[in-house]
């Protein structure tokens, strides 16, 4: 085992638990919601799409607060860490109270752009306003992540999440069928849930981390600010390409909306394993930089390179040997079932493209390179919109929303490589240091 394996895997281990929790959780409700029938599912589908644009888009209070946090850390100046988390915390639940009433008001006309129809319609709406009043609550929850991930303490959001997403699991069947709320109460049990976690992790900053509210200078917010703009950027991107797949796999009819879901929330889940070792390259290579130790960025970046490649190895041997039963596991619609065989050669092939990606990002973040990352996946998104365009005309099958998705990541690897290959690409953002 490598020197720096154990560091790694000791912020990578929790971090994945904490990242399975949510799409595990995701996936048990779309079980859940899938014994209602295609409808339900395909509603839940739509919701969903609409919502992650919401999460990928201030997914930055997570990614952009961690490496400032750790960065703060590594120069021995803890109280600032202290006033970038107040700032941040601030900045999440006010933000929050905002998107949740502007999702409320405009989930009816939202929905009509995914191309839902009659009762998908209705309930994909219904679905919307109410895991809506959630918004606050997600976004804290963000926040919280990334203030304990850059404190190297990746263990206290596991727990925290582990938590919440179990009374989420055990309000589910409760609202669904007893009370008879259908997929309505599969929305009510996510907002109580994810209530409880943020509620948790504020008291937890507020007491373990000295979150401070107090003395927030502006200079100090810049940095999250600037961050926050370019991983908004990078967010959008994915998810303006992903929400665009949808889109399209919704124009081929219920079944492979419902079919689309599923692999969504496929790829979700197993795209958390490598955004656990993300994480954990977010917080060493920020780490090491405060610290200004040089060597140890350039060592820890190739042995992360190492396990996203192991990553995607051990994935797709995985997916080929599932391929039989997993589809099953999540609908007893023939057509959904069908379509999801159909298209699983692809997800198959994409792991050894996406694992590697998502943990080189992980690099390039700890750099503070968050730029490039924003301009690397605009070019990447707009790439996978022109095959997208393509796939209703041409007459291809769900398959070909996924081959546009391939493509996405490709552009990703191809820019990837491109800032890898620059003498100073791993000290950008990191003031250039010497090795050693």
């Amino acid at each position: 085992m490598n020197r720096h394996d154990r560091s790694i895997l000791r912020l990578a281990v929790p971090a994945l638990g904490a990242m399975l929790a949510d799409p595990l959780v995701s996936l048990v409700d779309t079980a859940f919601v899938g014994r209602l029938g295609a409808t339900p599912l395909a509603a839940l589908g739509i919701a969903i799409a609409i919502l992650s644009v919401g999460f990928w888009v201030f997914i930055f209070f997570a990614y952009g607060i961690t490496p400032l946090v750790s960065r703060a850390i590594g120069e021995g100046d803890s109280p600032r860490a202290a006033r970038i988390i107040g700032s941040g915390l601030l900045a999440a639940a006010g933000l929050g109270v905002v998107v949740s009433v502007l999702l409320v008001v405009c989930a009816g006309p939202l929905t009509d752009l995914m191309a839902a129809r009659g009762e998908v319609h209705a309930q994909a709406t219904a679905y919307l306003r109410i895991r809506s009043l959630a918004t606050p609550a997600v976004l804290v929850i963000l926040l919280g992540h990334g203030a304990f991930r850059g404190h190297q303490d990746t263990r206290t959001p596991l727990l925290v999440t582990i938590a919440f997403n179990s009374a989420n699991v055990i309000l589910d069947p409760i609202l669904i069928f007893w009370v008879g709320w259908g997929l309505e109460g599969a929305a009510i049990a996510t907002v109580v849930a994810q209530s409880m976690g943020a509620m948790w992790f504020v008291r937890l900053m507020r007491k373990r981390l000295g979150a401070e509210f107090r003395g927030i200078r502006w200079d100090e917010s810049v940095g999250l600010l600037r961050a926050g703009r370019d991983v908004v950027i990078r967010a959008a991107s994915i998810v303006i390409a992903y929400t665009a797949a949808a889109r399209v796999a919704a124009a081929l009819g219920d079944a492979q909306i419902a079919a689309h879901l599923v692999a969504v929330q496929i790829v979700l889940l197993l795209g958390q394993v490598a955004d656990s070792f993300a994480v954990a390259g977010q917080v060493l290579i920020a780490g090491f930089s405060g610290a200004r130790r040089g060597k140890e960025v350039r060592a820890v970046s190739m042995r992360l390179l190492f396990w996203g490649f192991l990553l995607g190895g051990l994935l797709l041997v995985l997916l080929v040997l599932g391929r039989v039963v997993v589809p099953t596991w999540f609908s007893n619609d023939r057509g959904v079932v069908a379509a999801l065989e159909g298209m699983w050669p692809v997800l198959v092939v994409m792991q050894p493209l996406t694992m590697p990606i998502q943990v080189w990002e992980g690099v390039v973040m700890g750099a503070t390179d968050f730029g490039f990352l924003a301009r690397a996946l605009l070019a990447s998104m707009i790439s996978s919109l022109v095959v997208l365009v393509l796939v209703v005309p041409l007459d291809w099958d769900l398959s070909g929303v996924w081959w546009a998705l391939v493509v996405f990541y490709v552009v990703r690897a191809l820019h990837l490589i491109w800032w890898s290959s620059r003498p100073d690409s791993l000290y950008r953002g990191l003031t250039r240091l010497r090795a050693g």
